[in-house]
């Protein structure tokens, strides 16, 4: 009879997907520990969270699997969130952590974050940004800054500073228009780096700038720091709903609060007053009935905000005043509000 090897084993636990992330096991580094013994196999199973909705199906479907393996007899299965080998999370001093995310790209998701992030310490908050859509870095040019400071001898790096918040990207370490073709290891490693190397302080929100759609970033992050909760954004149309929802199945899956939905470019103010839905409407409303959250707002189309993203110049605190600064204003009291009334209600 053929001895079954740890080789054996693996391969056939490459067939089992994350049911969410639809990659295998193998390849999220979620298989760990693979001993045999006999006709007997037993392995870890690291969850991203302990609160895993899917740490049943999981488990099952390994188990599925091994059971194909002729001569095994017994299969143990530890299910864990802490497994050896396995980075700890990273405790920041940092009262809220965000992630502002969307389905797909185009929907002005990182100008929400950067408008979010100067309205928040525009109220007083301590804010800091992360810049975790690795593969296009827009928050230095959106902030208006190009360059790290010059380190100290504390052995942290130093983030950059714009309008009151702590900003870091991977933007400030390439050179312009460099393309990064990085594999998941390499970005959980950057991501990671971003988190615990980088001199934070103690922050009142630090706020995450996904890249869109689902994928190894959003892991990464959900693996090194625990997400306080996540913002969607999105338009009024269909299609881009469709995305958005795949994106809120992540993080239900995932376990991590869901803030409320802001819909973008929901109109354009004519002339007379009239409003012009370009993007069609209904797409916001939606997506927060799916989530159980609340629409914190609707931000209208206004040329003043793609300007204002192009010069580093956020609306949210160049022009308060305008339609478009009054809407990101009035969102981040709404989040302000809404990530209290999450917290007194987990504990």
């Amino acid at each position: 009879m053929k001895t079954i090897s740890e080789q054996d084993v693996i391969n056939v636990l490459r067939t089992v997907q994350d049911p969410e992330l639809h990659k295998d096991l193998v390849s999220l580094n979620m298989i760990k520990d693979v001993t045999i013994n006999g006709d007997e196999v037993s392995f870890t199973v690291v969850l991203t969270t302990p609160a895993c909705p899917l740490k049943k199906k999981i488990e099952e479907d390994c188990r599925s699997a091994v059971s194909r393996l002729k001569g095994v007899r017994k299969i143990n299965i530890n299910m864990s969130s802490n497994a050896p080998g396995l980075p700890a999370q990273i405790n920041l001093p940092v009262k809220h952590i965000i992630a502002v995310a969307s389905g797909k790209g185009g929907v002005g998701k990182s100008t929400v974050a950067v408008n979010l992030a100067v309205a928040l310490a525009r109220q007083g908050a301590r804010v800091g940004l992360l810049d975790a859509d690795i593969y296009g870095p827009n928050i230095p040019t959106m902030m208006g800054v190009d360059a790290l400071p010059n380190p100290d001898d504390s052995g942290k790096i130093l983030p950059a500073l714009a309008y009151g918040i702590k900003l870091m990207s991977i933007g400030f370490l390439v050179r312009p228009g460099q393309p990064l073709i990085w594999r998941g290891p390499m970005l959980h490693t950057v991501i990671r780096q971003f988190l615990s190397d980088v001199d934070w302080g103690e922050l009142d929100y630090l706020v995450v700038d996904l890249p869109p759609g689902t994928g190894d970033a959003h892991l990464s992050l959900i693996q090194t720091i625990s997400l306080s909760g996540s913002v969607l954004v999105t338009l009024p149309q269909q299609v881009s709903l469709e995305d958005a929802a795949r994106s809120l199945s992540m993080f239900k899956q995932l376990a991590v609060p869901v803030v409320g939905v802001i819909e973008n470019m929901s109109y354009l103010e004519m002339p007379d007053g009239s409003h012009l839905e370009v993007f069609g409407q209904g797409g916001g409303s939606k997506l927060a009935e799916l989530a159980e959250a609340p629409l914190l707002g609707q931000i209208p189309m206004d040329p003043a905000v793609r300007k204002g993203g192009d010069e580093g110049q956020p609306v949210a605190v160049t022009d308060p005043d305008s339609a478009s600064g009054k809407t990101m204003n009035a969102l981040a009291k709404a989040v302000a509000v809404r990530m209290t009334e999450l917290t007194l209600a987990k504990n």
